[in-house]
């Protein structure tokens, strides 16, 4: 496969990133920041400086790597400018954030926060760096608005081994439930406009991360594991159970087939129930919400999952599938 761009700059992507012309002095930055996000557009499998350099005339990986690693400009205020402009252009404002986390396949052990750890995308423990992402989403468009890397615990706490990869000495080491809510606080002082939240059961399944949604007054609907612990009643006294276990005691007619999106293979469509119920935390506080079942449709390779939601008893299955 070809992957080689072409040397002239490609006029929407010129376009989009004149707005920020401005954030960098030097012209041998505005420069090697066309060059790089060009890279990053075409289909290299690997995009790192060497890669890039290879398939991007008018740069070299010198070139690209002093521009990641030594030139200066406010990340935060770029990032802001950026954000707002994707609001401005690419948001119908009623779309949902999702939080979740992507692994990045490393060798080595110098990149920050390269570790041997479970990635999602890889699925399996590998040798990666981990990010958490903030995206959001609307049947419009799909855009991230912020990313974090994740810094393992035991690179949180090598001094040495931080001041080599240049870790500002006061990031702290944080799980990556708590880097999303951080995540979620930067986009509502954004003023990122959304209706509700959504994440997989690696979040869903952390009651400080559910807490914390309901502390901000965020809607949401999560992922939740087959063992999540539910009730079907308030009272401390209401026996208690797993989730698949509360969704295979009902009723085999209220499932629905829902579908939402036409895609290559025709309508993507699963099955769905919904519940009201009370989730148990540790300390055995129950919290009201919704619990909801997914399961393939016929003709479809058996999966179940599970997800909990605070959205309000008037909700509709389609509304917490959707």
């Amino acid at each position: 496969m070809d992957v080689h761009a072409s040397p002239a700059e490609l006029p929407e992507l010129q376009e989009f990133l004149g707005a920020f012309q401005g954030r960098f002095r030097r012209p041998e930055g505005w420069q090697a920041l066309e060059r790089y996000t060009t890279g990053l557009l075409t289909e290299l499998p690997n995009k790192n400086c060497d890669t890039m350099a290879q398939a991007i005339p008018g740069t070299s990986e010198q070139r690209l790597q002093e521009f990641l690693t030594n030139m200066q400009w406010d990340e935060d205020d770029l990032n802001r400018q950026r954000v707002q402009k994707m609001i401005t252009e690419a948001t119908l404002g009623d779309g949902v954030l999702v939080l979740d986390d992507t692994g990045f396949p490393k060798q080595g052990k110098a990149s920050v926060g390269v570790a041997r750890q479970y990635s999602g995308t890889l699925g399996k423990v590998g040798n990666c760096q981990i990010a958490v992402t903030c995206c959001y989403t609307d049947p419009q468009a799909t855009w991230p608005v912020v990313v974090r890397l994740y810094l393992p615990q035991a690179w949180a706490a090598d001094p040495d081994r931080r001041q080599k990869a240049r870790v500002p000495a006061e990031m702290p080491f944080q799980t990556k439930p708590e880097i999303a809510l951080a995540l979620l606080d930067q986009t509502r002082a954004w003023g990122v406009p959304h209706r509700g939240v959504g994440a997989d059961a690696d979040y869903g399944d952390n009651p400080n991360f559910l807490a914390g949604l309901e502390a901000r007054q965020e809607c949401y609907v999560v992922g939740v594991r087959a063992d999540f612990r539910v009730s079907g009643g308030r009272a401390a006294t209401h026996p208690t159970q797993r989730a698949d276990q509360s969704l295979r005691a009902l009723p085999r007619w209220p499932w629905r087939t829902i579908r939402w999106r036409h895609g290559t293979t025709g309508w993507l469509r699963k099955q769905f129930i919904a519940g009201r119920c009370w989730r148990i935390t540790a300390d055995g506080r129950r919290h009201v919400g919704g619990l909801l079942g997914e399961r393939a449709t016929r003709g479809q390779p058996e999966e179940r999952k599970y997800h909990w939601s605070n959205l309000p008893a008037s909700a509709t299955v389609e509304e917490l599938a959707g």
